[in-house]
């Protein structure tokens, strides 16, 4: 019987090395594909993620595992579905995830019909997460998108847009890991990649300098910055569905609520949470964003992590940005249903209730959450297993 064939996206990390490796051991015919995207040197930070290099190391591992290797170039796409994307989010006022987007519109959108083209029959990546299958109440099997063994490498919330036809066609052969019994694999096979740091930055493009990175469109446009004090306003626990969508809209603060304490290049180049940038000195704590308005150029901050202009007990989605990898479980409108929910990579899971209604859906944290962040992904789980996500309005 003919192995099947799975073609492999080679980044030139160990994890993706180590995947092609216990593919080829567990008999599949295997294929590497390294995925050259937009780079613009003028953003990116010196020697960090040059694509040339991971594509030699790409190489390098191919030739040691003995499995043919293809580059191909996606920077038209990649430019396309991520870039501008990213500039139009930001020009609005919103922080983008582009590691969730890459996913569902390069690795496993373009990358995967590119492999399939190919004949494969599966496409197989590094990630730290797992595939399982169930029978739904209708008796259909179900594919399920479930966290990796590594709790502290777990990268399920990075494949939040996936679908059910693109995990249909995904391996994960490292999602049963540790890190460390990757590094020792492919220390054991003697893989270049078996030391190599793990790449940080926008996915495929590496570290960039970010205010350089979005003015390459965004104009530099003087702006006012408010300190709120932390006494402003009281802030009340959701308990019903009037106060959960109150709570769910970012606070909206005027200049005159608080007094003008610096100036700014532009509100677009901020964020919900950030404290690094703001060039404002003499504060008894440091300062933090709670609050950019781009319609009228200004950025709100407050004193301290602490401040409770950060914190919010509810989020909103439109209802055209809710996706439910498990359609099955999905919910009507007047329904809830309690889950588990995280809004960043590497948070810990929280309890929260999903409510649906005919505008949206509304999440509700049992507690506040720092920095709920307009354009940022809300993931929600139960057990292991997400269930489904969205982004935050």
């Amino acid at each position: 019987m003919k192995s099947k064939r799975v073609i492999v996206g080679l980044s030139g990390g160990v994890d993706s090395s180590v995947a092609a490796y216990l593919l080829k051991e567990a008999g599949y015919e295997v294929i590497g594909l390294f995925m050259k995207n937009w780079h613009d040197e003028s953003v990116t930070l010196s020697n960090e993620c040059p694509w040339l290099e991971d594509s030699n190391d790409a190489m390098l591992v191919a030739e040691k595992l003995g499995i043919p290797f293809q580059t191909v170039d996606l920077s038209k796409e990649y430019k396309e579905r991520i870039v501008d994307y990213m500039f139009d989010e930001y020009a609005k006022g919103r922080t983008p995830n582009p590691d969730v987007l890459c996913n569902r519109e390069i690795k496993f959108d373009v990358f995967l019909k590119i492999a399939l083209s190919l004949g494969a029959d599966f496409v197989a990546t590094g990630h730290y997460c797992q595939k399982g299958q169930t029978l739904n109440s209708n008796g259909i099997e179900t594919y399920q998108l479930l966290a990796g063994e590594d709790q502290n490498k777990d990268q399920s919330y990075f494949l939040c847009q996936l679908t059910q036809e693109q995990l249909s066609k995904v391996l994960f052969p490292i999602g049963q890991l540790q890190k460390s019994e990757v590094r020792a694999i492919a220390s054991s096979q003697n893989l270049v990649t078996a030391e190599k740091k793990d790449s940080q930055g926008l996915c495929f493009i590496g570290k960039v300098s970010l205010p350089d990175f979005l003015q390459q469109q965004l104009k530099p446009k003087k702006g006012e910055i408010i300190e709120i004090p932390a006494n402003f306003s009281s802030y009340t626990v959701a308990e019903n569905n009037k106060t959960i969508q109150e709570q769910s809209h970012k606070h909206r603060y005027k200049r005159e609520d608080g007094i003008s304490v610096g100036e700014h290049e532009g509100a677009h180049f901020f964020t919900v949470g950030q404290r690094k940038g703001l060039r404002v000195g003499g504060t008894v704590e440091p300062l933090f964003v709670i609050d950019t308005d781009v319609d009228e150029n200004t950025i709100y901050v407050g004193q301290g992590k602490e401040h409770p202009g950060l914190y919010r007990d509810a989020l909103k989605i439109d209802s055209s940005e809710i996706h439910w990898i498990r359609r099955d479980l999905s919910i009507s409108s007047g329904e809830t249903l309690d889950v588990l929910a995280r809004i960043r990579y590497r948070q810990s899971l929280q309890k929260a209730r999903l409510y649906q209604t005919d505008e949206g859906m509304y999440v509700s944290f049992d507690s506040p959450q720092s920095a709920i962040t307009s354009g940022q992904f809300v993931a929600w789980y139960q057990d292991n297993e997400l269930l489904g996500s969205g982004v935050i309005s």
